[in-house]
């Protein structure tokens, strides 16, 4: 137990000095690191308390961890991190009039949505969770990888996913039928859009695991062997693209008003970490309506019996629909996650996304 607190304080130092680090260099090129739709909404003044607070804590957990003698090597990483970061200017750093650049990173969007993510679902994880398991648990560093890249690059997916949908959606316009749905109340058209979403999603999501090209993607999602609010991250770049944009096509198509999409892509980003949560909390009749982690958790099963199962991740009616809804009625959870062939893929991010394009049999089923 000691031993895994003052590991925790190392760690922590670690990440919230990593962190500080790259918020710094934020400041320094806003144009260039900085999502230019996730900047609007928030204050520079906010931006400059988080990183004070960041500095600070990595700072102190850090020397904690270095005065007590756990994991120094991790403790001075957050240190050293902190410590650049203050050279480079810290909270002081002035910011000039933000200008417009054809592409931009959205390391402001891996940091706050890391560290929000954290901040909630590791105390949750730790209080409510079904299986007793560190946050530092194996995988997690590949997770984190994931994490990183698809915040980061999510001006380039969007503007892949967009452009594509766009111009086929132009393709198909149903100009009645885009008036008609516009007319109705934006409660009305997100609780449609959902369920338009959810149908496409869970369509193309069979697809993957029935086809075998496109199995080879995504079983990269499925060769986590731990589960928590982290492994959703763990999506091949491609899968990424073709997901959203699947998913987006028929909303553009049918002409959802932009609200009404804007509160389903909130609901996504939500229920796909929530899904994978580690939280043993039993949520009863509502199971069988919304898609809650046991539902989700059984899809990642290592059992012949759920590899065609759940496949939809907002909406278990989808699943009734196409018979592959399926939930234990007694409560159990899985035994085991992962592929049935779980050394079928490997272990680091970047031979994961070779893995696909390379010839011979695919990855394990799971």
């Amino acid at each position: 137990m000691n031993t895994q607190r003052l590991s925790w304080l190392a760690h922590l130092s670690a990440w919230l000095g990593s962190l500080s680090l790259i918020a710094v260099l934020c400041f320094h090129f806003p144009e260039q690191l900085t999502s230019r739709d996730f900047r609007a909404l928030y204050s520079e003044a906010f931006a400059r308390h988080l990183l004070l607070a960041g500095l600070v804590a990595a700072f102190v957990l850090g020397t904690l961890a270095v005065l007590r003698g756990r994991n120094r090597r991790v403790a001075l990483l957050g240190v050293g991190s902190a410590t650049v970061a203050v050279l480079l200017g810290g909270t002081d750093v002035q910011v000039n009039d933000i200008g417009q650049t054809p592409w931009s990173l959205g390391l402001d969007w891996f940091v706050v949505s890391l560290l929000f993510s954290a901040l909630v679902f590791i105390p949750l994880e730790r209080a409510l969770g079904r299986i007793a398991q560190s946050p530092l648990r194996p995988g997690w560093r590949t997770d984190v990888a994931y994490f990183f890249v698809s915040h980061v690059l999510v001006q380039f997916i969007l503007i892949t996913v967009t452009a594509w949908t766009t111009q086929v959606a132009a393709l198909a316009a149903f100009p009645a039928l885009r008036t008609a749905i516009q007319s109705l109340p934006v409660w009305l058209q997100f609780v449609m859009a959902v369920l338009c979403a959810d149908l496409a999603q869970a369509t193309l999501h069979r697809g993957y695991h029935r086809i075998g090209w496109l199995w080879r993607f995504h079983a990269v999602h499925h060769s986590s062997r731990h589960i928590d609010w982290l492994a959703g991250s763990r999506m091949h770049l491609l899968e990424i693209v073709l997901t959203r944009g699947m998913v987006l096509l028929p909303l553009v198509v049918l002409g959802f008003s932009q609200g009404a999409i804007n509160a389903y892509v909130i609901l996504v980003g939500v229920q796909a970490v929530l899904a994978h949560a580690n939280l043993g909390l039993r949520f009863g009749w509502l199971e069988y309506l919304l898609v809650l982690p046991r539902y989700h958790h059984w899809h990642h099963a290592r059992s012949t019996h759920y590899v065609d199962a759940n496949y939809a991740i907002h909406l278990p009616l989808v699943d009734m629909l196409m018979g592959t809804f399926r939930l234990p009625r007694d409560g159990r959870w899985p035994d085991e996650y992962g592929l049935l062939d779980p050394d079928s893929v490997p272990e680091d991010i970047v031979r994961q996304h070779l893995a696909p394009f390379r010839r011979g049999k695919p990855p394990g089923a799971g």
